[in-house]
């Protein structure tokens, strides 16, 4: 009963520092879950993309086609450049951490652990797969990892068999896939992250620019109408401005920290019929037989021919 009642407490713990105070490496993938039922717009974007603003390459490589209740790997490439260091929540310089999401078409999902060969347990180790929901196992989440270790994340992949599953048909289906690097530049609730640029929100001149709380700093900016407002900018961004600057408005305050980004692919595969795949053989068989028969009847025909005209 005391083991229940403590499982309970720390259940109930957990989740509240979840939402209190989620930590920044996860947040977003946790909000985004929250907050969004199916993670592709109508659009075909990807909501990741609404904090993570900036755009880089993302690739994918799945098999052209796959038989029904087989393992196959969807290997997920992140590139960037080695080294890269990203801005922490706290201010501080930090190695930069990528993550992506693979949207299967419904009756894929990950393949149980007892299915992985030797090789699939070898190129995920460490690597801890999340579905996005109870409800959609075909949506697969893994992240955030260490990125130098992490360019290529590889997704053990079970399709379905048609046999056992009548919704299920054979043929071509799309598969949508996004890879992330870094933190984003906004936080769900719409504000800039310190991951992002600052840009002044009106035009007058600096008059004061004094340190405030966590590492942040304000700056005091009064319009010719004697207007003045502060904006604040957290640790982390680096300063461009100085005190009796002139400004205009959507003037940079900062430079622009953010070395990650975000990029989405789609690509497809078949799944595959055996009936069909006998079926093309015994077609290619046909007409190889045929042209062969073809060749030898025209033989027949010409020594015939020539026999005649001796």
């Amino acid at each position: 009963m005391r083991n229940i009642l403590n499982f309970f407490l720390a259940s109930i713990l957990i989740g509240l520092s979840i939402l209190i105070s989620p930590s920044s490496s996860w947040a977003y993938p946790f909000w985004a879950q929250q907050n969004y039922e199916n993670p592709r717009e109508a659009t075909g974007k990807l909501v990741c993309a609404n904090c993570h603003l900036a755009k880089m390459t993302t690739q994918v490589e799945v098999p052209q086609s796959v038989g029904a209740d087989t393992v196959f790997k969807a290997a997920v490439k992140i590139p960037y450049k080695a080294g890269t260091e990203e801005i922490g929540a706290d201010g501080s310089k930090v190695p930069l951490q990528v993550g992506a999401i693979v949207m299967l078409p419904d009756g894929f999902k990950l393949a149980p652990q007892d299915r992985w060969n030797e090789n699939i347990k070898e190129e995920t180790q460490g690597v801890y797969f999340t579905q996005y929901s109870e409800d959609k196992e075909n949506i697969i989440l893994v992240g955030p990892l260490p990125g130098d270790q992490n360019k290529e994340i590889v997704f053990p992949i079970l399709s379905p068999d048609p046999a056992t599953n009548k919704n299920i048909r054979f043929g071509k289906y799309s598969i949508n896939v996004g890879g992330n690097r870094g933190r984003g530049q906004v936080y769900p609730t719409g504000e800039k992250s310190n991951n992002s640029i600052f840009t002044s929100t009106q035009a007058g001149v600096i008059t004061n620019i004094l340190p405030g709380e966590n590492g942040a700093t304000d700056i005091t900016i009064q319009a010719e109408d004697g207007k003045t407002i502060t904006e604040t900018v957290p640790a982390g961004p680096i300063l461009l401005v100085k005190e009796g600057d002139m400004l205009e408005a959507g003037a940079p305050l900062t430079s622009d920290p953010n070395v990650g980004g975000f990029g989405q692919i789609d690509t497809e595969i078949v799944l595959q019929s055996p009936a069909r795949v006998i079926g093309l053989i015994i077609f290619f068989a046909g007409v190889a037989l045929t042209q062969i028969l073809l060749v030898l009847k025209k033989k027949q025909v010409e020594k015939v021919q020539a026999a005649e005209g001796l």
